[in-house]
């Protein structure tokens, strides 16, 4: 095997590949012997079919997966030689016959990461917030846990159930007169003033006295994620069956022990140690990102478009991920996609440019990302989603994500050592802190 490479652009690269006859000979004879051992033939005893016979029967498979193999491997032999690896896929262009007695020339096109010179990224100074924990934060969570495990008690009277209260109901919606498909539940608990249905509709429930049933108009907004639904104004049908409130448990070590830990005290102690560690990763992010910040005013360079790509659909998918749990489309926003790829383009490409710089960082460092280390994430991401491993890693690989995945933690792992050898001071918090439902794990283990 011969090659000739030549830069299309300083991030893409072409690669002409000539191969000999006797090398193409060898792969459709590799190919034939496999073929040989594994296949059946009426008339012969499975691996003992003459290799003519093999050939003649199965040419055009056996001829497309020599060329397929022959291919792999040099893609494999180019990237040493030249010291590189492709940011996305490689494009390959070999439409020339594939035949015994004759050679083969095929190219390669694949984009790489750009040639400049890094900045000086040892021992750059960094400020670093102080972590700040108030102790009315820790109580907010005890309140929410309390909360969690209340008992539900009925409230005497007949009143409405009010905000604060959980009304237990039945609704349906009709539209003129007829039943709306896939809006009816029975016996459904409704907590009251927690934004957990349509405002309206839980103005209707708040009219309606226990043990009666009601009705109102209701208007689901254009946004609505369900379409079908989205604009339209039906009936609604309501019946209260029950008002309830909740009646909090008392906080003592029994609690505590039912979260699995000692005490109230040692209570208090995990969840400030859950913010303490959540708000260090904060402020820690914060550093790393004054000091890419830093980096990247220092250097200039060609964006590879398929690291652009990648940013791009990952914005988007972001952006439609948050919709969703708001109950809302990316059409809501009334902006065609074209729209929004330009308004996140500059966005796109600026984490482009740190994926770009981050992963060069990481080629002089000699970083890399092993098999273990993927599986073990992808493990971890299967457990908080309840996805099975073996399904979740097999869509990665036949999307191709597993690449974008690897580049993403080989870029993590270069800015962690950028800042392992930056000189951090820490300083006071120029803020008050403030709580983040996610610095704490307590309220999911009931």
């Amino acid at each position: 095997m011969e090659y000739s490479a030549e830069d299309i652009s300083p991030v893409k690269k072409k690669v002409v590949i000539t191969t000999g006859p006797q090398e193409v000979e060898a792969a459709i004879m590799g190919a034939v012997a496999l073929y040989k051992s594994s296949v059946q033939v009426d008339g012969f005893r499975k691996g003992k079919v003459p290799a003519s016979v093999i050939e003649q029967r199965f040419r055009d498979k056996i001829y497309e997966e020599a060329r397929q193999d022959l291919i792999n491997v040099h893609i494999n032999d180019v990237m040493q030689q030249l010291g590189v690896a492709p940011l996305s896929g490689v494009a390959v262009d070999a439409d020339a016959p594939f035949r015994r007695g004759g050679g083969y020339i095929y190219s390669i096109e694949f984009e790489v990461l750009p040639a400049f010179d890094l900045p000086p990224y040892e021992g750059l100074e960094v400020e670093q917030e102080k972590v700040v924990v108030a102790p009315e934060e820790v109580q907010k969570v005890i309140d929410r846990i309390l909360r969690d495990r209340a008992q539900l008690v009925p409230v005497d009277g007949k009143a409405p159930a009010v905000d604060g209260q959980i009304a237990t109901i039945d609704f349906e919606a009709f539209e003129d007169g007829k039943p709306v498909e896939g809006v009816r539940a029975e016996n459904f608990d409704l907590a009251l003033g927690e934004r957990q249905a349509l405002e309206e509709f839980e103005a209707l429930v708040k009219t309606v006295p226990y043990g009666e049933a009601g009705e109102g108009q209701i208007s689901f907004p254009e946004d609505f994620l369900a379409k079908d639904l989205a604009g339209k104004t039906v009936t609604m049908k309501v019946r209260v069956h029950a008002v309830k409130e909740r009646r909090l448990p008392e906080l003592n070590d029994d609690l505590a022990k039912s979260l699995g830990l000692e005490n109230v005290e040692k209570l208090r102690e995990s969840i400030l140690n859950s913010y303490t560690q959540s708000r260090t990763n904060l402020h820690k992010s914060a550093a790393q990102k004054i000091l890419l910040d830093r980096l990247l005013k220092l250097v200039d360079f060609e964006l590879p478009p398929s690291v652009v790509e990648t940013q791009m659909r990952t914005l988007l998918g972001d952006m439609a991920s948050r919709l969703e749990r708001q109950g809302r489309s990316l059409d809501s926003l009334g902006k065609s996609l074209e729209d929004l790829r330009k308004e996140m383009q500059p966005q796109a490409d600026e984490l482009a440019r740190a994926q770009v710089l981050l992963l060069s960082i990481a080629k002089k460092e000699g970083l890399e990302v092993s098999e273990n280390e993927v599986s073990l994430h992808l493990y971890r991401l299967a457990m908080e989603t309840g996805e099975d491993f073996k399904s979740l890693r097999e869509s990665y690989e036949r999307s191709g994500m597993i690449f974008v995945l690897r580049d993403r933690m080989l870029a993590d792992k270069a800015m962690d050592m950028v800042y392992a050898k930056a000189r951090v001071t820490e300083v006071e918090a120029k803020t008050d802190a403030t709580a983040t439902d996610d610095a704490s794990g307590q309220e999911k283990s009931d």
